[in-house]
């Protein structure tokens, strides 16, 4: 609408009068009833757009003579041919400038051309009164002879003639008039259009104004914040707090003493069923015992020569740990009490098990009917890959190193290795041996032994 009102103003300030459509189909009705003399169209409006608009206007034969210039802001070459096919005379871009309506102006015919109107002082008229006044003279009297006679030839040959310094300062006059003209038409158009194109501009911008602040909603109603709550007392809080960790922390002492009573129970308990179970898959000579051999350790100065107590270690289990630490604190305990100087010699033995397994899942005890030709391995894995200080649990280690200081040097513990020496023969693997029968002699030797021998200057022990 505001390239419209400016164009308007435009072709108004020629003094022309203009009429307005706001969509095709109003412009249609207008021209049953009127004849424009020149129609300026734009492409994008309600309803029909500008080339369907064209189309009817030219296939009329009332209105298809009357000149139609496309004002649009579409552009390229190809609109162009597209306007002028449908029969319009050119395309008017929406940045228009004034001269270029008045060019269009011009074109049409609708404006009279400006250098058809030229000065006086340039027409050929101008001629002949420049001789009259050569002839009269001076005084204004007619000259005779042979001034009248210059007079003439001047008057009838315009190749050459000379004009008086009074007839050339007016040209220069009037040229000079015509210019300044030119200039401030030029001026006071190109004033009026910018005038228009603010005034349109403003326009827009009111309206828009007008629209953003009418859908700009209503601040909603801000309730005024409720007054903060009093502030509570910290005693309350710090007394509350302290009646609940004083419970806390006991229950929390009961439970880990509770739970400290469970795990050594557990710990007994599976420790009792590791002997039972050793006990019942390979019960040794009638003159061991099941789970250990002991030799009473004589009194006077006499010390056997062989182990005073053998246990049997079960598989996977560290083996100088749980009974076998039990029975050197007892032995270390008797040897004590009757005045025994010298070492008490652990010698640990591997047995060789049928085990199941692999080596990435681990390997465990074949059951006891398992035929021995189908054992996944033979042989104790587990205790093959401790060292030495790995055979031993920290608190077998700490009660042998700390026994001399507590004897005063009369007793040390010395830890042998002994390997796979000594062994009890293993039954044959044949097809009515099992796994059983090969494990119960696997568990004889896989054994801790503990041997004394006594100090070279040892007297005999105190009653």
């Amino acid at each position: 609408r505001s390239a419209r009102v400016i164009l308007s103003r435009m072709l108004e300030q020629h003094g022309l009068a203009v009429d307005t459509a706001e969509s095709g189909e109003q412009a249609l009705e207008y021209l049953h009833q009127h004849r424009p003399d020149v129609i300026f169209m734009d492409h994008l409006m309600p309803g029909m757009d500008g080339f369907q608009a064209v189309q009817v206007i030219k296939s009329d034969p009332q209105t298809a003579t009357i000149p139609l210039m496309m004002y649009t802001s579409q552009e390229g070459e190809l609109y162009v041919s597209q306007a002028r096919a449908l029969g319009a005379v050119g395309v008017l871009p929406k940045t228009v400038r004034p001269v270029d309506v008045s060019r269009v102006l011009y074109q049409l015919h609708l404006l009279p051309d400006r250098r058809q109107q030229r000065s006086a002082l340039f027409d050929g008229r101008a001629v002949p009164v420049a001789a009259a006044q050569v002839a009269a003279g001076p005084d204004g009297v007619g000259a005779t002879g042979e001034a009248a006679s210059e007079a003439a030839n001047f008057a009838t040959t315009t190749a050459t003639f000379t004009v008086a310094p009074a007839t050339l300062s007016e040209l220069q006059g009037g040229v000079r008039q015509s210019v300044q003209q030119v200039v401030k038409d030029q001026l006071a158009e190109q004033r009026r259009f910018m005038l228009a194109t603010f005034e349109a501009f403003a326009r827009r911008m009111g309206s828009e104004i007008k629209d953003g602040i009418a859908k700009v909603p209503t601040p909603p109603v801000v309730e005024p914040l409720p007054p903060p709550p009093p502030a509570t007392p910290w005693w309350p809080v710090a007394l509350t707090a302290l009646l609940a960790a004083v419970p806390a922390a006991v229950l929390g002492y009961l439970h880990w003493r509770g739970a400290e009573s469970q795990e050594a129970l557990a710990r007994e308990l599976a420790e009792t069923r590791q002997k039972v179970a050793v006990l019942s898959a390979a019960p040794p000579p009638a003159s061991q015992p099941a789970a250990a051999m002991t030799v009473p350790v004589a009194a006077g100065p006499a010390v056997p020569s062989g182990p005073v107590a053998v246990e049997y270690v079960p598989y996977g289990e560290t083996p100088l740990a749980y009974a076998r630490l039990e029975r050197l604190r007892t032995l270390a305990s008797e040897l004590q009490q009757k005045g025994f100087r010298g070492k008490i010699v652990v010698e640990t033995y591997t047995g060789d098990f049928c085990l199941t397994g692999n080596a990435s899942e681990g390997f465990a005890v074949a059951e006891a009917a398992l035929p021995t030709q189908k054992c996944d391995l033979v042989g104790n894995p587990y205790d093959d890959t401790l060292s030495t200080a790995q055979r031993q649990s920290v608190a077998f280690a700490n009660f042998s190193g700390t026994l001399d200081q507590r004897t005063g040097g009369a007793i040390e513990v010395e830890v042998v290795d002994a390997g796979r020496r000594s062994p009890v023969s293993y039954p044959e693997q044949g097809e009515t041996s099992t796994a059983g029968d090969w494990n119960k002699v696997a568990t004889r030797n896989n054994r801790v032994e503990f041997r004394l021998v006594p100090a070279a200057d040892e007297g005999p022990p105190d009653e």
